[in-house]
C-alpha cells in the first residue's frame, strides 16, 4: 500500500512505546449510546471535543431519540449547536442521518460500514468511531491526528484517508486498530502537532522519519 515496505522492527517499537505512553487510550466524547456518538462525531468536525462535550448533555436531554433529532426544526437544531461551528451543515447531517435511520432501521444506528456510509454526512472516519466505540466492531478512524502522526513516522505516504487506513490496516493486526487510533490522536494532540511538534520531547522520535529527518525536525 502507498509504496511503503514498513519494517516490522519499527512498528513493534512504535506500539510498545504508544503502550508505555497511553496505556488505556478511550473515544473522548461523552456518549451513552450509538445514536449519541453519532451525533457527537458530527459535531466534533472542525471543532475540539471538549466544546462538543459542553453542548451534547443538553442536546441529548432535548432530542433523547432518531425521531426527535429527524423532526426538530432545523433552524432550533442549529441554534443547539451553534457553538460548535458549521452548524448548517451539522444539523443537516444530524436531521437527515436520523431520518433515515427511523425510516430505514427502526430508529436504530445500524452497525457495518456499508450500511452506515450511505447515511447523510456519515463518511468513512465518522463510521468508524462509531463501529469501534459504540459496537466494538475494529476500524481505524483517520482524523487530522491519525494523517499526520501516521505520515510523520513514516507509516503511510498517502494523503488520502480511506488509502491511509488501508496501508495502517495492512500493517497493525485488527485486535489494535480501535486502540492506535486513540493512540495517535492522544499523541497528535499533546506531542505531534501540526505546528511546531514537539519532536524534542517525543519518546517516539528515534521511530520517527520526520524526528530523525535533520531538514525538519525541531530540537
Amino acid at each position: 500500500m502507498g509504496g511503503i515496505h514498513t519494517n516490522s522492527d519499527k512498528v513493534k517499537s512504535i506500539l510498545k512505546m504508544l503502550d508505555e505512553l497511553y496505556p488505556d487510550p478511550k473515544c473522548s466524547l461523552d456518549f451513552d449510546n450509538p445514536l449519541q456518538l453519532m451525533v457527537a462525531t458530527i459535531l466534533s468536525a472542525q471543532c475540539t471535543d471538549e466544546r462538543v462535550n459542553i453542548v451534547t448533555p443538553s442536546l441529548f436531554d432535548k432530542y433523547p431519540s432518531a425521531k426527535a433529532f429527524a423532526q426538530a426544526p432545523l433552524e432550533e437544531l442549529e441554534q443547539d449547536i451553534r457553538s460548535t461551528g458549521f452548524y448548517h451543515n451539522k444539523a443537516m447531517a444530524i436531521r437527515e442521518s436520523s431520518k433515515a435511520i427511523c425510516d430505514r432501521f427502526s430508529g436504530q444506528v445500524p452497525r457495518d460500514m456499508e450500511t452506515l456510509v450511505t447515511l447523510p454526512g456519515i463518511g468513512r472516519k465518522t463510521a468508524n468511531v462509531i463501529l469501534g466505540n459504540a459496537f466494538g466492531i475494529p476500524g481505524i478512524a483517520v482524523d487530522t491526528h491519525v494523517s499526520r502522526v501516521s505520515a510523520r513516522l513514516g507509516l503511510t505516504r498517502e494523503k488520502d484517508r480511506d488509502k491511509i487506513e488501508q496501508d495502517l490496516n495492512a500493517i497493525l493486526d485488527k485486535a489494535r486498530w480501535v486502540k492506535f487510533s486513540h493512540q495517535l490522536i492522544q499523541h497528535g494532540r499533546r506531542i505531534c502537532t501540526a505546528k511546531k511538534p514537539r519532536c524534542s520531547l517525543c519518546a517516539l522520535r528515534p521511530h520517527c522519519d520526520y524526528g530523525m529527518d535533520p531538514a525538519t525536525a525541531k530540537a
